[in-house]
């Protein structure tokens, strides 16, 4: 694939409490071939020269920790996160408003839960979305089949899959209107669950573009398991079993 020239700004929303994760403290400071999930997340767009900085929303705890600049290439902003969601994301273009993004710039938001991210979807990504009038965000077509629940236990019948995909990131949009979709968002009481979503609600339909290798989010510990092996065939490793049972690259 031909790389594109396109230049962007990144934020990536890290201020979860990991609730569903089922341990105490964050799961972004997990370890993970030898670094941390949030470090490994992060690792795609350090190494690459277009990205122009990087706002990574932390909780206030993690703001707060020792060395925590020494740990993050220059460009990474980090700054305080929200309660929610979309209220990092917005504290992270405010950001990068004051380290020079413009309106028309392109501003990509990646979960620092998905640390699987390939350089191959993020140059495809890339590629689709600088070309599209709105954005675009990397999806998965939906293949299992779906059932309807009844709100208990039983369904009500089975979903037609046939244009279902599940929403993935990064998602990439101007920053001038995605910011405009959070905030119109925010003031009329709607929390958006991605950013994909706020732009739909301001009648805008952005691209998907198949993401072919895994990239998938980290939620129970399971996961991380996964991830770790994902990561650690990408980079040519054996697997290593930590102290406390999880997998980890070593």
């Amino acid at each position: 694939m031909v790389a594109t020239g396109t230049r962007y700004w990144l934020v990536m929303p890290a201020a979860g409490a990991s609730r569903r994760f089922g341990q105490s403290g964050s799961k972004l400071q997990l370890p993970l071939a030898g670094r941390t999930v949030l470090e490994i997340a992060l690792k795609v767009f350090d190494q690459d020269p277009r990205c122009m900085g990087m706002a990574l929303a932390l909780l206030p705890a993690a703001l707060a920790s020792p060395g925590l600049r020494a740990r993050f290439d220059a460009r990474v902003l980090p700054v305080a996160g929200g309660a929610r969601r979309c209220d990092s994301v917005m504290a992270g273009l405010a950001a990068l408003a004051g380290a020079g993004a413009g309106e028309q710039d392109w501003v990509l938001v990646h979960d620092a839960a998905r640390p699987c991210l390939s350089p191959a979807d993020l140059e495809r990504l890339l590629a689709a979305g600088s070309g599209h009038p709105v954005g675009a965000l990397l999806a998965e077509p939906v293949t299992d089949t779906i059932k309807r629940s009844d709100g208990g236990s039983g369904y009500e019948g089975t979903v037609d899959r046939s244009h279902l995909w599940r929403a993935l990131t990064p998602q990439m949009f101007r920053y001038g209107p995605l910011n405009r979709a959070l905030q119109a968002a925010a003031g009329a009481g709607r929390e958006p669950t991605d950013e994909a979503q706020a732009m739909e609600w301001q009648g805008e339909r952005p691209m998907l573009v198949a993401a072919l290798d895994g990239n998938i989010k980290i939620t129970s510990p399971r996961d991380l398991e996964l991830v770790a092996a994902i990561v650690a065939l990408r980079a040519g490793q054996p697997l290593a079993t930590g102290a406390a049972g999880t997998r980890t690259c070593g």
